[in-house]
């Protein structure tokens, strides 16, 4: 009888087991059928470029200060790699498809503004601080990003007249999005405690921009994102291409040109696809420059790549957002900057007392750093000893900043040397004669070929008098006139 019910026992206990794996087998059914499903909505959201409810963690990291670029990198490449276009319709307002590619795209979104507009004054000085030969290698392309079909039609007109001769040639284009093509821009997270009215037109903002860089990306090799009340310096394209040429090898992903905001931002376009879906995955996270700020570090650009002199200006007095005041501007920016030095390589050195890591080679570099020391002694020195003895032709340092308007050098003059002697590390030069002395912190020669017969292995900034303020050495900047013969 025990050994009956012990049967009886495991045939039921089988049927039972049986049972459950067919129960299993239909739940894994049911599950990877959901599965499939979620996958699938997954991706039309990537496709549209909207916020993945599985990111939230990522948006979330990324919406604060604090993000750590190097922890994320790698999810964020595989997140958003996208080498393709959005499927968005744009409507040509004037211009067409560019014939060929060009070196560089301009990008602009203007929108209505309750007080002022400074689009026409923006695309003027885009055509008038460029050559001819620079006019070649340029597109502009223009997004009217209001939804007021009137105020639409009046700028495509205005901007048909003034420039449209630059449209027949093929540089300037003006576009529009449809109102349909946005996302939700009501209701939106009161980030960073924005008043309602304020997160819309930043999120909007992004959206604008996202669609712009949308469509500039296969239109040229790089792009430049400008606001549209911002004036240019002349020949900034020469200006630029001279700067990437000398990036070349090095790995970036956006070049600053002004200080300000997103103007004068470069990329590469190969990058703007990518770029657009951000801005549209995080839309309503924060303001788009804090956004830029945020790629360049997903991407392993650490650090600020910014060059002086600034190449663009902001010259609008009210904002596009309820017509605001506006009076920033940019103390780096220089008219014609066309003029760019050329540093040629060398080694720096001083024998000052370094403030934490303001090092010497800061004030010799294009980008936007420099070299803080503590209070100079008289005798002190900034050395420059160049790789090659080169001809120079002008010689300028600025010293102090805007914040630190006291830290300069009161009391100072400059010197160029030759007669290397000692080994790589110690090299330094036996004579040098002295060019000038320092007024108000700066100093500036023109001529040095005319004035100075050898030629230059050295350069010194020496200091003639104690002073109790620290010293900046805001930059230096060598321009040269040609190459002795060795």
């Amino acid at each position: 009888v025990t050994l009956l019910y012990a049967v009886l026992h495991m045939r039921h206990s089988w049927k039972y087991f049986d049972k459950m794996r067919c129960l299993r087998k239909r739940s894994a059914a049911s599950f990877l059928g959901v599965l499939v499903v979620c996958l699938l909505f997954m991706n039309l959201y990537i496709e549209d470029g909207y916020v993945l409810e599985g990111d939230k963690q990522l948006i979330r990291e990324t919406a604060t200060h604090q993000l750590n670029p190097e922890r994320y990198v790698h999810s964020f490449k595989d997140l958003s790699n996208f080498s393709g276009s959005i499927n968005i319709s744009y409507r040509y307002l004037a211009g067409t498809p560019l014939p060929r590619k060009r070196y560089l795209t301009i990008g602009l979104s203007s929108v209505k503004r309750k007080k002022g507009n400074y689009l026409l004054e923006t695309i003027k000085s885009i055509f008038e601080q460029s050559s001819y030969e620079e006019l070649k290698e340029i597109a502009v392309v223009v997004q009217l990003a209001d939804f007021d079909s009137a105020w639409c039609e009046g700028m495509v007109q205005d901007i048909s007249q003034k420039f449209a001769h630059h449209i027949i040639a093929g540089r300037l284009i003006v576009i529009h999005v449809p109102e349909d093509y946005y996302p939700v821009l009501d209701g939106l997270k009161r980030n960073y405690n924005d008043p309602e009215d304020r997160v819309k037109f930043r999120s909007k903002q992004n959206v604008d921009y996202a669609f712009l860089l949308n469509f500039c990306a296969n239109l040229s090799d790089y792009y430049v994102m400008l606001e549209d009340d911002v004036r240019c310096s002349k020949n900034f394209l020469t200006a630029v291409k001279k700067v990437i040429t000398s990036r070349e090898g090095s790995y970036w992903v956006t070049l600053e040109f002004s200080k300000l905001g997103y103007i004068g931002k470069l990329y590469h376009s190969h990058d703007l696809p990518r770029l657009a879906h951000f801005l549209l995955m995080f839309y309503q996270e924060m303001p788009c420059d804090w956004l830029l700020i945020h790629f360049r570090g997903l991407l392993a650009q650490k650090e600020v790549i910014r060059f002086k002199p600034s190449l663009f200006q902001h010259m609008g007095y009210y904002s596009s957002y309820k017509g605001a005041e506006n009076k920033l501007k940019d103390d780096d920016f220089e008219e014609e900057s066309f003029d760019i030095p050329d540093n040629p390589p060398a080694n720096l050195h001083t024998n000052m007392n370094v403030f934490e890591n303001y090092e010497a080679s800061k004030a010799y570099s294009s980008i936007d750093e420099y070299f803080w020391g503590k209070a100079p002694s008289s005798g002190d020195f900034y050395g420059i000893v160049f790789e090659k003895p080169i001809k120079i032709s002008k010689i300028k340092v600025v010293t102090g900043t805007e914040d630190r308007q006291n830290d300069i050098l009161h009391h100072g003059a400059l010197e160029v040397g030759e007669k290397i002697v000692g080994n790589k590390k110690g090299r330094q030069c036996t004579t040098y004669l002295r060019l000038g002395e320092f007024k108000n912190g700066n100093f500036e020669i023109t001529d040095v070929e005319h004035k100075v017969l050898f030629d230059i292995n050295c350069m010194r900034i020496l200091v003639t008098k104690s002073q109790k303020e620290w010293l900046i050495i805001r930059s230096i900047s060598v321009w040269t006139s040609q190459t002795p013969n060795q």
